[in-house]
């Protein structure tokens, strides 16, 4: 398992949430991302989790209610990879993956788009 500081990864999910387009960054709404060690138990190779209702989903009954969440799981990336250069891709797949699914596109579109 490759080794990194939570402070470094933390920063390449950082760098992720740069890269998304300004257009697309205004859109997203009541959405926190988060670094988690590990992920459920239940599925212990998953590298990142969205939690929430989609923006493609909401209606007027939406207000007040707890932030989406977006989780990118450090354990499993660095297991997952064989680099460094390999953690920065898959850190920036994930976070795209997970913003993704924010604006209401499933896994297998996701797939299709190279994305999955």
């Amino acid at each position: 398992m490759l080794e990194m500081t939570r402070e470094t990864f933390e920063g390449l999910v950082s760098d992720a949430l740069d890269q998304v387009p300004p257009e697309l960054a205004r859109l997203m709404d009541n959405v926190a991302v988060f670094v988690e060690d590990e992920p459920p138990a239940d599925d212990p190779e998953l590298l990142g989790l969205y939690e929430g209702t989609p923006l493609t989903e909401r209606g007027e009954w939406y207000a007040g209610v707890l932030p989406d969440r977006i989780s990118i799981y450090m354990g499993p990336t660095l297991r997952y990879c064989g680099s460094p250069e390999e953690v920065v891709h898959e850190v920036a797949v994930t976070v795209i993956h997970e913003i993704a699914h924010h604006f209401g596109i499933e896994d297998e579109r996701l797939h299709e788009l190279g994305w999955g």
